[in-house]
């Protein structure tokens, strides 16, 4: 990664665009609510607590800080800044750390498991938020892999962890391990999330989308992304980082052990940026697909296999953003779902968007092709706000 983020950064400052943008009124009249939103970035992504933040921002790459222009709109924005490698259990707790302003505790189970220390960095003299309780609930948001991150927070918070109160004093435990907190979220967003694994970490490493001089850039940069997403050698277990959480045998088990809350809203937003060919094979539409995801984009678009557990992978994975499979991004397999139903959105129910038309970086507002979100967020945070409590 440290190798990778100048690279990422130089091109990002290249492309991006901090114009000024015009603000618009906000409707606030039919709001039940406005409890805060809390963006959680993705793999290698970074947030308000990271020095890049400063220089370009993880929301709004490409038309400016997007969480600034909704803030102007009359949402109270957030953006963490979670371990960029790091596994869902490991960022769920910098996230409770960041919102409740506490040291980070992994658990005393998990560390000794995992190999890694117990505690981590210090939020008590900067917590994201000034208050967070039953009574000031928040909305949370998560891309990609942040997605995991949120869900993995929920159930903690609702459920704590048996493990960890059994390995550790009471007077010891973490309250994010008590449990007994699931009123304190009120609504969840996946945003291209692989809730149920992405094929990304299947396709063949050494194969190749072409000889022509603009496949063999597509098949240089996709390697270099996933050189700077590999987990650093730090002596911990190797299943305790994003890359092992995100295989498909991995992800449906940690499906098997996150609820779903019955008094939490969900949302899901599925990306697409490939077309289906004659054959039947998806290939990336190269207007709406970033260079680096050409390559992954089109090795996903024509893989069906059966997983080493057993899950077989056929034609309704093969839609795809460049990352993360259309269908994976839906909902997690084993949980309730229903299409998105502007009449009725129930809780406890993931109710799941129509496809986004654009790849893995477009909710963000894109990596080096500009796509304007800001009012895709405004009528989503809008419809959370108008929701009955």
């Amino acid at each position: 990664m440290k190798k990778i983020l100048p690279l990422l950064l130089g091109i990002l400052f290249l492309f991006s665009s901090c114009s000024a943008v015009p603000t618009a009124q906000v409707a606030t009249d039919a709001f039940q609510t406005n409890y805060p939103f809390v963006f959680v970035h993705g793999l290698s992504g970074w947030g308000s607590y990271d020095f890049q933040n400063k220089f370009i921002k993880y929301w709004g790459m490409q038309t400016g800080d997007l969480l600034q222009y909704l803030n102007e709109q009359g949402f109270d924005c957030y953006s963490a800044s979670v371990a960029p490698q790091g596994s869902a259990w490991d960022r769920a707790c910098e996230l409770y750390a960041q919102l409740t302003g506490s040291v980070v505790d992994y658990g005393e189970a998990h560390a000794a498991l995992c190999g890694h220390e117990r505690f981590g960095t210090d939020y008590s003299q900067k917590p994201l938020l000034n208050a967070w309780d039953s009574e000031h609930k928040i909305n949370l948001l998560g891309h990609s892999f942040g997605g995991a991150t949120v869900r993995m927070l929920a159930e903690l918070m609702a459920n704590g962890s048996e493990e960890e109160q059994a390995a550790t004093d009471a007077e010891a435990l973490s309250p994010l391990f008590a449990g007994g907190k699931a009123n304190w979220i009120y609504s969840i967003t996946a945003l291209a999330a692989p809730m149920n694994g992405t094929t990304a970490y299947d396709v063949d490493p050494e194969a190749s989308i072409g000889d022509g001089a603009k496949a063999r850039l597509y098949n240089t940069l996709s390697r270099l992304m996933s050189v700077g997403t590999k987990e650093k050698e730090d002596g911990r277990a190797d299943f305790d980082n994003a890359n092992y959480d995100m295989l498909i045998d991995n992800a449906l088990a940690m499906n098997s052990r996150l609820s779903t809350l019955e008094n939490v809203y969900y949302f899901s937003v599925p990306c697409n940026s490939t077309v289906q060919a004659e054959d039947g094979s998806y290939v990336p539409d190269e207007s709406k697909t970033e260079a680096m995801f050409m390559r992954p984009a089109t090795l996903m678009g024509r893989l069906t296999e059966t997983t080493p557990g057993g899950t077989v992978i056929d034609e309704s994975w093969l839609m795809n953003d460049g990352l993360v499979n259309t269908v994976s991004a839906t909902a997690p397999f084993n949980a309730p779902q229903k299409p998105f139903d502007e009449s009725d959105i129930p809780k406890g129910v993931w109710n799941v968007l129509p496809v986004y038309d654009g790849d893995h970086m477009s909710l963000q507002g894109g990596l080096t092709i500009k796509n304007d979100v800001r009012e895709f967020y405004v009528e989503h945070l809008t419809l959370i706000n108008s929701l009955e409590g």
